[in-house]
């Protein structure tokens, strides 16, 4: 028998709506598989419990007494702790902020609970976001559901996780160089980039930069398409945020859930084992051939090996890259260099490198590889690739130094599929399909012209549906029985340090 815990954001919802379902027992459901399944993976932190019991409570009684409902009425929700909560612990991961309460929701939380969202806790992250392990020295690693001693990568780890054991049906997340994608891709689950304002972030440092963007997570694609609903706000906090056609898109859900119907069939595919920069592992190399494979007798035209050109797009990243983390943390290197991790201080002292000549040259360059992009979109409908370069490795190695001999750039070097589009502004979604040759999670990345945010949601709809009869190809599912069973990973040595 499913347990309330178990079911799709979507069908729980319908539930809730028809009083088959009561948001009192989905929590509770939800709080008794974080219990059972948190030690082994540690996903959910700082947690609001009480709270969360009062306020489906009340949802309860709104049903109960016809009230109209909002899209996410009842529905539990983890909230990455890099998003500001009223009155429940907002860390960053960072000593600095080890006891910081907010007084307020950040926008986005606020606009999730009035479309009825339950707050259950935090999920966790690195120290500050930066890097793509979830480990810091606040609340520890987060695990692998499928091998808790593997990464659940990040920064949107602790969300992943959570995600794939059932601990909640929908999850925030975040993403600069893949954060929203990369544990989507570890984890199977659906991490879901939209395109710069499309979601509204209050605390951008650079606002005006499309680097760093908020998005929906959750199991399935119709579920991030629910959340992605409530979620889209043409909020002024943020200068990017925007209307489309002339519709504010906050208060219309239909804009995007239900999905987007599309028909393959008629659509041109590109598919790139690697941008031409990136450097994948040869094992990801040949699962991804095989998807291709899968993909080929749907689409209209499969062109392998066809990508934008992306040259300049490790130099362009780098320096913006780092632009945006000297402006957020170079007074904390300066003033508590002791409570700041060695990714926080390589991001300042590589910011602290660069010219004015050498950010006037990247921002040229970022130019010049959207251009390219575009020109891209208009021979090919949907490109897709794989969401990451390599197979979960242990959290213990902060990042990959080498991948197959070859030595990474940098510390983010093997993301450089997913920063690849995240300089672009492109639209895309990590679809999980099956599982690698070690048994891990494998994730497809798809990605849609630009503003094709509902269009390339549908392209995922439409794949997660017809892979979904094929068990090497639909969503992986953890071993819940084996993790309930597992030892602590609070136990494991470098849990709470950087060693």
């Amino acid at each position: 028998m499913t347990e309330p815990c178990d079911l799709s954001a979507v069908e729980a919802r319908r539930l809730i709506g028809r009083k088959a379902l009561s948001p009192v027992e989905l929590l509770e459901s939800c709080l008794a598989r974080i219990e059972a399944i948190n030690p082994a993976v540690n996903a959910m932190t700082a947690m609001d419990t009480d709270r969360a019991r009062a306020t489906a409570r009340a949802a309860e009684q709104a049903v109960m007494r016809g009230e109209p409902l909002g899209p996410l009425h009842g529905l539990p929700l983890g909230v990455k702790d890099l998003e500001e909560t009223e009155g429940l612990r907002t860390t960053w991961g960072s000593p600095i902020f080890r006891d910081h309460v907010p007084t307020r929701d950040e926008h986005m939380v606020a606009n999730l609970r009035r479309a009825g969202a339950i707050v259950v806790g935090k999920t966790n992250v690195p120290e500050f976001g930066l890097g793509a392990n979830t480990r810091n020295t606040v609340y520890g690693a987060t695990g692998n559901p499928f091998d808790p001693t593997r990464s659940a990568a990040g920064s949107s780890g602790g969300s992943a996780a959570a995600l794939a054991t059932g601990m909640v049906p929908i999850a925030t997340g975040s993403d600069t160089g893949g954060s929203l994608r990369n544990p989507a891709a570890f984890c199977g689950v659906v991490g879901y980039r939209p395109s710069p304002g499309l979601v509204p972030a209050e605390r951008r440092g650079h606002g005006w930069s499309p680097l760093s963007v908020l998005g929906p997570m959750a199991r399935d694609v119709p579920d991030t398409c629910l959340l992605l609903s409530a979620m889209a706000s043409d909020d002024a906090c943020d200068p990017l945020a925007y209307t489309l056609h002339g519709r504010a898109v906050r208060g219309d859900p239909a804009l995007f859930f239900p999905p987007q119907r599309v028909d393959l069939a008629t659509l041109r595919l590109a598919a790139t084992e690697d941008f031409g920069i990136a450097p994948v592992e040869r094992h990801i190399r040949e699962i991804f051939r095989s998807r291709v494979a899968a993909c080929r007798p749907l689409f209209r035209e499969v062109a392998e090996g066809a990508t934008p050109d992306c040259t300049g797009t490790d130099e362009a990243f780098e320096v913006l890259r780092a632009t945006g983390a000297l402006a957020a943390h170079l007074e904390k290197v300066r003033t508590r260099p002791q409570d700041c991790g060695p990714n926080v201080i390589a991001n300042v002292e590589e910011g602290l490198r660069y010219t004015l000549a050498d950010h006037a040259r990247a921002a040229s360059l970022q130019t010049q590889i959207y251009r390219r992009w575009q020109a891209f979109f208009r021979d090919h409908d949907v490109l897709i690739s794989p969401a990451i370069t390599v197979s979960p490795r242990p959290w213990r190695e902060l990042y990959p130094a080498e991948i197959d001999g070859q030595r990474t750039r940098t510390y983010y070097h093997w993301l450089a599929l997913a920063y690849a589009v995240t300089l672009t502004g492109h639209p895309a979604v990590c679809l999980p399909v099956g599982v690698d040759r070690n048994g891990m999670p494998f994730g497809l990345q798809i990605v849609g012209p630009r503003g094709g945010d509902a269009f390339v949601l549908g392209v995922a709809a439409a794949l997660e549906e017809a892979f979904a009869a094929d068990p090497a190809l639909r969503r992986p599912v953890p071993d819940l029985a084996k993790l309930r069973a597992a030892p602590a990973i609070s136990g494991m040595p470098g849990f709470l340090g950087w060693d």
